[in-house]
């Protein structure tokens, strides 16, 4: 058994400017912009949700701008494979987590739960 939810949304923005597109998206969802630490900070800077607690952050891409999600796991191959029973096939193995694609044409990404939130008592139990 294992258990996955809605970790929250990533807005790609296919653009040189990072800190210029998190600005707009932050101004835009009345969210406060943090750049995340490290390497990370290159190409990722998080917009707080104080309302709903997902993780909302922007991405620079060098594919297409759209929004795609995330489903956070305690076992990501688990959750993948449950994925892949619906439709959904793997695209890219990107460091830890998985990119993948729904029957629509849709990607998101299945990334490993952090344990911090609500994830034990939001997550649905899968079989």
């Amino acid at each position: 058994m294992h258990k996955s939810k809605l970790a929250g949304f990533i807005v790609d923005c296919c653009t040189d400017d990072l800190s210029a597109a998190a600005a707009f998206w932050g101004r835009a969802l009345g969210m406060e912009v943090r750049p995340l630490p490290g390497a990370e900070g290159t190409k990722y800077m998080s917009l707080i949700d104080r309302n709903c607690a997902l993780d909302i952050e922007v991405q620079m891409v060098t594919h297409p701008s759209r929004v795609h999600l995330d489903i956070e796991t305690d076992d990501i191959e688990a959750e993948v494979l449950r994925l892949e029973a619906l439709g959904a096939k793997r695209v890219e193995q990107v460091q830890s987590w998985w990119v993948m694609q729904a029957p629509t044409g849709h990607r998101f990404c299945v990334v490993s739960a952090d344990g911090s939130g609500d994830f034990e008592s939001k997550a649905t139990s899968w079989s």
